[in-house]
């Protein structure tokens, strides 16, 4: 039995969302004709409070297609240094856009609305690249699975419509958040100009994000996606597992967030952890004491089968996900609390 904790994207479709997969009516959707991708924007869209949505292939074309509808080249946006847009897209924000990025310095991720006005650079002065967007990601990836407070969101949207700039999320891991914060999605779109949601994480799906906005945001969002290589044919059958998956998977989540915190209870009395950060939803982040390898650690666990993540000198990640059952999860309590 092979435990992988490594990432939620490693989940694999479940048998009752292959066959809604292999049952969904399919067309060309770089025409648009493709009925359940259609459905599936509309839900999506629908979800939000917002006028329309587009599928992608991933969530890093959908974040690309964001910055790039809503910056010039030689301008500027506003993240944290955790940001998914900055560390794990390539590149993507300069090549494509032609953008810098001011970092800053969050709290595991998560900005404030007094530092994205401290960071606005004044458009009158001209030796400054034009700050023109703010990028935010909820959950914070690289801040454990960490949830912001919404209220933070009104304070950050007010600064952007003082500074005339456009706001957008990283909805990667909006799901966990949603049901770890027990919030409306409706009001992400009252604040949001455009939001991107990934399917195959949290919720199981093998692929695909949307973004989401209003209708004339998407007719151009529409072009950059076939810029960017992102037209697909008969992608029905994928959009079908996201239909599948937001009708099935999202309320489980809250067992991922538990089994998360068992995990994270567990290493907080082992006598070489050092820290355990803390825990919201499926993502677990702890550090070991000095003078213990963290790449020993990954390798004793993998010797037990169970895999999991090194961030570096001392750090490790555990995320919990849909394909990580209860009996794993007892096996893996157990085998930590053993560990020698």
């Amino acid at each position: 039995m092979e435990i992988n904790l490594v990432s939620d994207t490693v989940t694999k479709p479940s048998p009752e969302m292959l066959r809604y997969m292999f049952q969904a009516q399919v067309g060309d959707d770089v025409y648009k004709q493709d009925p359940t991708v259609i459905a599936l924007e509309n839900m999506v869209a629908q979800i939000f409070g917002m006028e329309a949505a587009l599928f992608f292939p991933s969530g890093t074309m959908a974040n690309q297609t964001a910055i790039k509808l809503h910056t010039q080249p030689g301008e500027q946006l506003i993240a944290d240094k955790y940001a998914h847009v900055y560390n794990y897209e390539g590149g993507g924000a300069s090549f494509n856009s032609g953008v810098s990025c001011c970092l800053l310095d969050g709290h595991r991720g998560m900005i404030t609305a007094e530092q994205v006005a401290g960071a606005v650079n004044n458009p009158e002065f001209y030796h400054s690249p034009l700050t023109s967007l703010v990028c935010v990601e909820n959950t914070t990836n690289k801040g454990g699975g960490a949830c912001y407070d919404f209220e933070e969101f009104k304070r950050i949207k007010e600064v952007c419509v003082e500074n005339n700039l456009k706001f957008h999320m990283d909805g990667a891991r909006i799901w966990n958040a949603l049901v770890h914060k027990q919030e409306n999605p409706n009001e992400y779109g009252k604040v949001f100009d455009t939001i991107s949601v990934c399917l195959s994480k949290g919720l199981g799906a093998p692929i695909g994000s949307l973004l989401v906005s209003d209708k004339a945001t998407i007719k151009r969002a529409l072009r950059i996606r076939k810029i960017l290589g992102g037209g697909m044919r008969q992608v029905g059958y994928l959009a079908a597992a996201g239909i599948y998956a937001l009708q099935n998977n999202v309320n489980r989540l809250v067992d991922d967030h538990r089994r998360a915190r068992e995990i994270g209870a567990v290493l907080a009395q082992l006598p070489w952890v050092e820290k355990v950060e803390p825990v919201e939803t499926n993502i677990l982040i702890f550090s070991l004491k000095k003078g213990f390898d963290e790449n020993l650690l990954v390798e004793k666990l993998k010797q037990k089968n169970i895999f999991i993540s090194s961030l570096g000198p001392g750090k490790l990640r555990i995320v919990t996900h849909l394909d990580y059952k209860e009996v794993m999860h007892n096996y893996v309590l157990e085998a930590l609390q053993k560990l020698k």
